[in-house]
């Protein structure tokens, strides 16, 4: 049950992340603002996924 938990924190904060850079950069998802914060998203959904997993006692 971690494993999803992380795997779910790194899927919705990492796309959260990446429209929040491309809606910074007029639509490009390949810029550099959509990767950086597609990646700052994905470790916070790391550290979320972990943190929510243990609450959930996996």
């Amino acid at each position: 049950m971690m494993k999803f938990m992380i795997i779910l924190g790194i899927t919705v904060f990492g796309s959260i992340g990446g429209w929040l850079g491309a809606s910074l950069s007029h639509g490009n998802w390949l810029s550099g603002w959509s990767i950086l914060l597609s990646t700052v998203g994905s470790f916070f959904g790391i550290w979320a996924g972990y943190r929510a997993g243990q609450s959930i006692g996996a």
